[in-house]
């Protein structure tokens, strides 16, 4: 019976990147019968197969028979696959910040130039749909109205500015930024616009015309602000370049009102609120935007 001997690993590689090698040294019998010994199955990828084991001895493929049934078949040595190479493509954009459309916006320009540049577009829309919205609401209205003044570009600007300046002096109610009380009065809102106007204007305040054809009223859920919406978005990809590190960010808003798509979040400190995606650069700015609208509802949700 044969006994193996140990054999060193530098023994081991050379027979294996050696397969002509004398392989009596690595293997020592008690007795000298000339026995068939296995041959060695590894071959290199690069060379065929050693013509050894098509030429065999009969005596060879009886005793492999008798275990397998058929010739072995030599077993193919691989190399180990080489490292992908990552390919870094340079960053071909525009250069980062402003674009040519805001070419006349400079270091020296007024905080007003820089809000017309994305308000502009958006007073007219506000002006052209309310007025629109007021006479359409006279036309279908059977009581008699007094009619209102059509409200100008102006007064929607003063408008405006009156409502982020009742955010720093908050009162009661509304009609008390106007009223004429010594401890809660504020001469501001009444020099600013009379109190009928603010009135008027919250009351026929409108983004859409509801009778124009072709506005998606089932499936898209900003359809009242689309318009309003899609001015938005277009001023923040036309004003910028952004820069070639950009994130998607999950924005959570505010909202106590009503609205269909409204989001609660109990583990959010704004449970009811309205989830938005937006694409920020590293400057942090807001270069494109969404709004979740629910699980397969609204054409925006992609």
């Amino acid at each position: 019976m044969k006994q193996a001997r140990l054999v060193s690993q530098n023994q081991i590689q050379e027979t294996v990147m050696n397969s002509d090698s004398d392989e009596e040294k690595y293997y020592t019998s008690e007795d000298t019968e000339d026995k068939p010994r296995p041959p060695l199955l590894w071959t290199s990828i690069s060379e065929p197969p050693s013509q050894d084991f098509s030429t065999s001895s009969s005596e060879d493929e009886d005793d492999v028979g008798n275990v397998t049934g058929q010739q072995p078949q030599p077993c193919l040595r691989t190399l180990p696959p080489q490292p992908r190479r990552h390919v870094v493509h340079t960053f071909t954009g525009a250069p980062n910040g402003k674009s040519r459309e805001a070419a006349h916006v400079m270091s020296e320009s007024t905080p007003l130039s820089v809000l017309l540049l994305f308000f502009a577009e958006i007073i007219i829309l506000l002006v052209v749909e309310m007025n629109q919205y007021y006479h359409q609401f006279l036309e279908n209205s059977d009581d008699e109205h007094s009619p209102e003044r059509e409200v100008t570009e102006v007064e929607m600007f003063a408008f405006l500015a009156l409502i982020l300046q009742m955010g720093h002096t908050v009162q009661g109610r509304l009609e008390d930024y106007w009223t004429k009380m010594e401890q809660l009065r504020t001469p501001f809102y009444g020099k600013m616009m009379a109190r009928a106007r603010p009135y008027h204007i919250l009351r026929f305040l409108h983004f859409t015309d509801n009778n124009r054809n072709g506005v998606d009223r089932t499936d898209y859920r900003l359809w009242k602000i689309q318009d309003l919406f899609e001015i938005i978005r277009t001023n923040f990809l036309k004003f910028y370049n952004p820069s070639e590190y950009l994130a998607v960010v999950e924005v959570i808003v505010k909202f106590k009102g009503r609205t269909v798509f409204k989001q609660y979040i109990p583990k959010k400190c704004k449970c009811f609120s309205i989830k938005m995606f937006k694409l920020c650069d590293s400057t942090r700015y807001t270069y494109d935007m969404n709004v979740y609208l629910g699980k397969d509802k609204g054409r925006q949700n992609t």
